[in-house]
């Protein structure tokens, strides 16, 4: 029983470790950039008059590295956003942008480009 019980957790961790490398990789192939490997952008200051919050669902994100962390930094890098969070575990995404430069819907469109298109949906989008 001990050993099945070992084998299940060894088998769950390396199906969770290839997902993420395997999200990984996918970005790179496509162009994607990591704030790891790129000089940070120096950002605009944005009047408090215009600055908004946005919450969202984010739907098929697999793991906190591959996933929520790649859409975090897609977000962050936009020109107009000041701050940017994705919670794997809640499946939230938290923006913080100029309402003049950025909106709602850019956002979401974002989001759903990251990767292949096709695995990210947003959802319940509050602002």
């Amino acid at each position: 029983m001990n050993f099945s019980k070992s084998l299940a957790v060894v088998v769950l961790t390396s199906l969770l470790f290839v997902s993420c490398q395997k999200n990984n990789s996918e970005a790179s192939k496509t162009g994607m950039v990591t704030a790891e490997t790129t000089a940070p952008k120096v950002k605009k200051e944005i009047a408090s008059a215009n600055l908004q919050t946005a919450s969202f669902k984010v739907e098929g994100m697999t793991c906190a590295i591959g996933c929520a962390k790649t859409i975090q930094v897609e977000l962050t890098e936009l020109d107009g956003v000041q701050k940017a969070t994705v919670d794997f575990d809640k499946k939230l995404a938290t923006v913080t942008f100029d309402k003049t430069v950025q909106n709602p819907e850019s956002l979401t469109k974002v989001v759903q480009a990251t990767g292949d298109g096709k695995t990210y949906k947003v959802s319940n989008m509050k602002s």
